[in-house]
């Protein structure tokens, strides 16, 4: 293959596939993972591939599942079992690379452009798979591609265990044809607004008008006319892993709720929640959200961005509620989370200099040359103030496919 050459690795049914491969008895038989099916939270996070063949799938309610499919075998998740799973898998990619790029649990890229110098790229493949498979006891399926768009695409369309090259030639025979809801990174609103502009398929995108797109959608409308024709020029980045962009917390309400003292009292508790992952990775923000599910599955988002920064329970709390109280109608609520975005380093959030602390950091100038220099040569981390460190994030649950990203740390 010319030019570059990226892997997209998507682990199937990573959670089931994590648990049958801990109890062998369980191969073969239809599995999900789901939370407390005695509340309305029991929702399927995962399932196996011999529950989906029949019909089961991801967020589906237990208590729906099991009618569905009365033998079904639902297991709670164990969230350090996966974890342990995740880690391995990578340090097993990094054998081959160190161009890693971690997203999620269970998927990552891999830039083996190098290596593809001396080697076939599916030979490569192959030998992941066969390795992950044989050494972990996990499936995973592949994508080979130019670019990281690509790679993911390719990834999707053979599952499990499958190994599928996209190239950008086969992309108006593969892509274009397909539904516009189809292509990664379209969601159900996104497609709607391409719908309204009268772009049905990925073809229609790809051929669209540019500054219409732009009109409807912004940048983000213009970034994704490029990948529908093939176009992504984002590097497989390892250093991305360690970009904390937002901490929050969520939660499925036990009943359809309306009551406001109830609601109010999930904000403070998920501002604890948030306040506390805040603390473990020594981060604040100014941006907060407010996410709201009605009992119809409509979602809503409503931002506000501060002048400070913010990060203490109360603070979170005080600016949630409010927002929330601006926005919420009175209808239904069947979900509500919190988020803190745009977020920083704390120790590295820029001091409102006075005239009576400017002497103090006068004095520090010439070391604060020092760390830049070395920071410039050695990367942003490699210094911290004082003896500060990450504590381990606690109640984990509901972000912990991001909280995952901690097991990487720099060798």
């Amino acid at each position: 293959m010319a030019g570059r050459v990226i892997f997209h690795i998507d682990m199937n049914s990573f959670y089931a596939s994590v648990e049958q491969s801990h109890d062998p008895s369980l191969k073969g038989k239809a599995l999900a993972i789901a939370g407390n099916p005695k509340e309305r939270r029991g929702i399927i996070v995962t399932c196996s591939y011999e529950a989906r063949a029949h019909g089961i799938y991801t967020t589906m309610p237990v208590f729906e599942a099991k009618r569905k499919y009365p033998e079904l075998l639902i297991l709670p998740p164990n969230f350090d079992r996966y974890r342990a799973a995740s880690k391995a898998i990578f340090d097993l990619l990094r054998s081959y690379t160190p161009f890693v790029e971690p997203v999620s649990i269970d998927e990552g890229y891999l830039d083996i452009t190098e290596l593809a110098q001396t080697r076939h790229a599916i030979g490569i493949a192959e030998e992941i798979q066969q390795r992950i498979k044989s050494e972990l006891d996990l499936p995973c399926s592949i994508g080979i591609a130019p670019n990281k768009f690509l790679a993911k695409t390719a990834s999707d369309m053979k599952k499990p265990m499958g190994i599928t090259v996209l190239r950008k030639r086969d992309i108006e025979e593969k892509l274009w044809p397909l539904e516009v809801i189809e292509m990664h990174g379209v969601g159900e609103s996104t497609a709607r607004k391409l719908n309204e502009l009268r772009i049905k398929t990925i073809g229609d995108l790809a051929g669209a008008n540019e500054g219409q797109i732009k009109e409807k959608l912004g940048k983000y409308g213009t970034r994704l006319r490029k990948r529908a024709n093939g176009i992504d020029g984002r590097d497989v980045d390892p250093e991305s892993v360690y970009d904390t962009k937002s901490i929050g917390a969520s939660t499925t309400l036990p009943m359809d709720e309306t009551e406001d003292a109830r609601l109010h009292e999930t904000l403070r508790s998920l501002s604890r929640t948030v306040a506390r992952r805040l603390d473990a990775k020594e981060l604040a923000g100014p941006t907060v959200t407010v996410h709201m599910r009605t009992a119809d599955w409509q979602n809503r988002t409503r931002s506000v961005t501060l002048r400070n920064l913010v990060y203490a329970e109360e603070a979170i709390a005080k600016e949630a509620i409010s927002l929330f109280d601006r926005h919420w109608d009175g209808e239904p609520l069947r979900l509500l989370g919190v988020t803190i975005s745009n977020v920083t380093e704390k120790q590295s959030a820029t001091e409102q200099l006075s005239l009576f602390d400017y002497e103090k950091h006068a004095k520090d100038e010439p070391i604060l040359d020092v760390m830049t220099s070395l920071e410039a040569k050695f990367g942003k981390k490699m210094l911290r103030k004082g003896t500060a460190h990450k504590r381990p994030a606690t109640g984990s649950e509901t972000s912990f496919s991001k909280d995952f990203l901690d097991d990487h740390e720099r060798k």
